[in-house]
């Protein structure tokens, strides 16, 4: 059945929402299969113009495919390579840690008993009834972090062979993406791709820059404040920053507690300024570093945003929280270009309808013509 300007309103809207629902169900059943394919596009795009010059140079594509990722290899692997370090280091301090959490444990448990009038020994009762708990369902959170680590594993094997490929038949996929439209469209369908992959380019390539420069102003910020472990808690944090809003609010929540149990005497004006620090960073980040090095093409409001999110995390987890962003921004070339799916566009965009600036234009224009 065909939709045309003709079809009646509600008809036309459960034709959508039925399309979002059967789209957000294939995306939940065959996420094994579409987060690595959906992961590799984005890196694909991302190599796509080294992989051109190096063509251009006189390569054969399988050779300058294999070099840009091979430099992808390398880059990842270094990075790996530091995190595992810096890890490393701050389990060393595990028992001196393990020390500290014991003492502001107890210094806690008095603070309660003062306040709200409970015992140490009902707040102990309560603690082990809730180890008895989290015992009890041990199984189900182990069979979760397998399952986790063995989707990390499945990434690490799928994600250079699905970007080798997407990057070796892309010229193919393009070809068949453009048939499958009528020749009317054409045109139309190439400037969605060229769009799409310039948006997928600038979004993972101002990620990376992003990231570069959150982790040198936090660990600046974190050096100068002269805490234990700043270096792995700002990449931490430059991390869980290309997360969308929940990254950065996991990552002061998780640097404040390690500053916390790391400190040698008990005292909450390191905690605070760790928190001040990261929250000036936020700020220049959200209003200087992401308008900049990502530029004007992936601008969705942050209530699309911020749902966006939420409901890739319920649907993928948190791949599908890093996912829905460059997602969210591809569909928005599409709305835009689209013509009965124009409003949807709107909706995802920044950009603010300015009814009132045309009505003062109009009011003006009808004031000239009323004088002469």
């Amino acid at each position: 059945m065909t939709l045309t300007d003709e079809t009646p309103v509600y008809k036309r809207i459960c034709f959508n929402l039925l399309s979002v629902g059967l789209v957000l169900l294939l995306l939940y059943v065959g996420q094994e299969i579409l987060l690595p394919l959906f992961f590799s596009i984005l890196l694909a795009s991302l190599l796509l113009p080294l992989n051109r010059f190096l063509e251009n140079k006189g390569l054969h594509r399988v050779f300058s495919i294999s070099v840009s990722l091979l430099l992808t290899l390398i880059v990842v692997g270094s990075l790996i390579y530091f995190l595992i370090d810096q890890i490393a280091g701050f389990f060393e301090d595990l028992p001196t840690i393990n020390a500290r959490l014991d003492e502001l444990s107890t210094i806690f448990q008095k603070w309660i008993r003062s306040t709200f009038s409970v015992t140490i020994r009902k707040q102990n009762q309560y603690w082990d009834d809730t180890l008895a708990k989290m015992r009890a369902s041990g199984t189900g959170i182990i069979g979760e972090t397998v399952v986790t680590l063995t989707q990390a594993l499945s990434y690490l094997v799928l994600l250079p062979i699905y970007t080798f490929l997407v990057l070796y038949y892309r010229d193919t996929i393009k070809k068949f993406l453009i048939d499958v439209f009528k020749s009317s469209k054409e045109e139309q369908v190439r400037e969605i791709l060229n769009e799409s992959q310039s948006v997928s380019q600038s979004y993972i390539l101002g990620l990376m820059i992003e990231m570069a420069l959150v982790f040198a102003l936090n660990a600046t910020g974190f050096l100068m404040l002269g805490i234990k472990y700043a270096v792995f808690l700002a990449l931490v944090a430059a991390l869980l920053n290309l997360v969308p809003y929940i990254g950065m609010l996991i990552a002061n929540i998780f640097c404040m507690a390690v500053t916390l149990i790391s400190c040698e005497v008990v005292s909450f004006s390191d905690v605070f300024w760790v928190g001040i620090i990261l929250a000036v960073v936020q700020f220049i980040d959200n209003n200087f570093l992401m308008p900049l090095v990502v530029g004007s093409k992936v601008r969705i409001n942050a209530l699309v945003t911020i749902i966006g999110v939420l409901i890739g995390g319920a649907l993928c987890g948190v791949p599908g929280m890093f996912l829905s962003i460059p997602g969210m921004a591809v569909l928005k070339v599409i709305f835009d270009r689209v013509d009965g799916l124009k409003p949807f566009g709107l909706l995802l965009g920044d950009e603010r309808p300015v009814f009132k600036q045309k009505r003062i234009q109009l009011k003006k224009i009808i004031a000239d013509v009323e004088n002469t």
